[in-house]
């Protein structure tokens, strides 16, 4: 399969070339870490404004992300990121766009039917999931590191699009992003005790580590194993091959960079309806 998510010459972002061709009007993708204003160890195209870097570098790289997917800053709206499986409607943008003071509180989904609502979150190794119903217009996205996974925000995302905004799930795309590996994300049996009841065909996404008593675990993988279960229709599912953690160059990967404390910067996913072109 195409690699789904394509990095723009010129641009500081890997784009969902699929859905923006197939569905004028929408915008969708996923940050680099390169191209920014934010200085070492956040360098350079750090979105996120939790993790120690200066706020008006943050800005300043969100201001340029949505001037480079056309969108006006108004728009960005993101939350309070918990490692839980809450997913929130919004009506409006403008949440959290220049400060932590007023982001969506204690949520890791988010979902919309409204243009002008740029839905964002923010990455350094945890799995983006990217939501469109065509039929209805319906965008949403999730962050799902293993936590989230297993608190199976997947399908509490397509419970949510169903019930408040008539998608079928059937009906709904959905993209998975850049994130770790399963050639580099080793866990214990203390996250493997939760991933054995997360998904009927959880096995797909484990293999053996090298390492006694650890585990090489998928959670792409496991992502999807959750949504099939949820009722997405496989043609549906699109599936990166970037891994954040082999590609530092790129991306930002808290596990990788431990050694400097895990003080790194964070990428952004994003997905919304420009106000000046239909679906």
């Amino acid at each position: 399969m195409r690699e789904p998510f394509g990095l723009e010459e010129d641009k500081s972002v890997l784009t969902l070339t699929d859905w923006e061709k197939h569905f004028p009007g929408l915008v969708a993708g996923f940050t680099v870490r390169l191209g920014g204003e934010s200085e070492q160890p956040y360098g350079s195209f750090n979105m996120g404004l939790h993790v120690g870097d200066e706020a008006s570098r943050v800005v300043a790289n969100r201001k340029k992300l949505a001037e480079q997917v056309g969108m006006p800053f108004d728009a960005w709206t993101c939350a309070d990121q918990v490692h839980g499986n809450r997913v929130c409607q919004v009506s409006a943008g403008g949440a959290g766009k220049e400060s932590l003071d007023d982001v969506i509180a204690a949520t890791d989904g988010l979902f919309t039917r409204e243009k002008g609502v740029l839905l964002t979150s923010f990455y350094a190794d945890c799995v983006p999931l990217f939501f469109l119903d065509p039929a209805t217009g319906a965008i949403g996205l999730a962050h799902a590191g293993w936590k989230g996974t297993v608190g199976r925000i997947a399908e509490e995302m397509v419970k949510s699009l169903q019930t408040h905004c008539g998608a079928q799930p059937a009906d709904i795309r959905v993209a998975i992003g850049p994130s770790i590996g399963g050639c580099c994300y080793e866990v214990d049996e203390r996250i493997m005790t939760q991933v054995r009841t997360s998904a009927q065909n959880w096995e797909t996404a484990v293999t053996a580590s090298a390492a006694a008593e650890k585990y090489m675990l998928d959670l792409r993988q496991l992502n999807t194993e959750i949504l099939l279960e949820a009722g997405i229709a496989k043609q549906h599912l699109l599936v990166t091959d970037w891994c954040t953690s082999c590609r530092t160059d790129l991306f930002f990967s808290h596990r990788k960079e431990a050694g400097t404390a895990g003080t790194t910067g964070r990428m952004a996913s994003y997905i919304g309806w420009k106000e000046t072109e239909g679906r």
